[in-house]
């Protein structure tokens, strides 16, 4: 059973009830069927009523579970294992916050590119707890232009607190390193599916969620500015950050409804910390999909339709 969240604590109650059951009737070697039955009927309804009605701020720690697939789990189980990591950007080092190789879709060579925060606490040291550098980014930026070179898909993740704010970043280029992806996504000349797979955090995420398609679990955030750092802001503390998440729009439905991504990925029941197997699949069959969509348009038209979609977004004054 995954660690729950504060909101979730009636779905621990009976969860600790049917386990109960099973104790009992193994020890007592009675009949439990009909009792267990009414249990998870009742476990079923409550999921349904909590996660059916879910508040952007639960959304957002439902995008931060400890126990949610990361980067690296995604790419492994899509490709069954075939996938071949790249390392370094050819200029300062690897930045272990950002992964990125080739792998295989049944018989689809794809590059895959995305944020890994780590799976413990040494791991999410060691992988600067999904923050990269702008060596991160540009070894983002040598992979697609590869990718690009072998007329390869591209498939990025996206789950990232922002990009490292580090002085040392900021003195080795890290606003210049997302701009240049920005600038060269819009124009790869082959398809780009981007999914926004945990947090989606400023320009962080951003550096490489230019894509034909953007998508979004469905627990997912993304946004200029997480919760918390937009409630210090404007209350000087974090005392307020379920209104600010509120505030917004930072949700998958949200997004969609704003027009800024292109679909919502629906995850299993309770969320994709529940079910990392049925995750895997429905990812897995919605970049099958996208692909073979999105390889079947022209090159030409395939760039122009995604600067088109792009440009259109927001409002402005000429």
């Amino acid at each position: 059973m995954p660690t729950l969240l504060d909101f979730e604590t009636p779905i621990g109650d009976l969860l600790e009830q049917i386990e109960k059951t099973k104790q009992i009737g193994e020890k007592n070697e009675v009949d439990i069927t009909e009792t267990l039955t009414g249990l998870k009927e009742k476990l079923e309804a409550k999921q349904k009523e909590i996660y059916g009605n879910l508040t952007p701020w639960q959304r957002v720690q439902l995008s931060r579970h400890p126990e949610r697939p990361y980067t690296l789990a995604y790419i492994e189980h899509i490709t069954d294992g075939n996938f071949q990591e790249l390392h370094g950007d050819r200029n300062v080092k690897d930045d272990k916050a950002m992964v990125g190789g080739f792998g295989q879709i049944d018989d689809q060579t794809v590059m895959f590119i995305g944020q890994q925060k780590g799976i413990n606490t040494k791991m999410r040291q060691y992988r600067n707890f999904g923050m990269a550098n702008p060596e991160g980014y540009r070894k983002a930026l040598r992979l697609m232009k590869l990718a690009e070179k072998f007329n390869k898909p591209i498939v990025t993740f996206i789950d990232t607190p922002g990009a490292y704010p580090g002085l040392e970043a900021e003195e080795r280029g890290q606003g210049e390193a997302i701009a240049r992806n920005l600038f060269e996504m819009i124009n790869l000349k082959v398809p780009v599916i981007c999914i926004v797979i945990g947090e989606g955090a400023s320009g962080g995420a951003l550096g490489i969620a230019l894509g034909d398609k953007v998508l979004m679990l469905e627990n997912s955030w993304y946004s200029v500015i997480s919760p918390e750092n937009c409630s210090t802001i404007l209350w000087r503390t974090w005392d307020f950050k379920e209104q600010a998440a509120s505030a917004l729009k930072l949700t998958a439905q949200d997004m969609l409804k704003n027009k800024l991504i292109d679909g919502v990925i629906k995850e299993p029941l309770g969320g994709a910390h529940w079910n990392h197997e049925e995750s895997f699949k429905i990812v897995k069959r919605e970049i099958k999909k996208h692909i073979k969509k999105l390889s079947a348009i022209d090159t030409d038209e395939r760039i122009k339709a995604r600067i088109d979609k792009f440009c259109t977004m927001g409002v402005y004054n000429s």
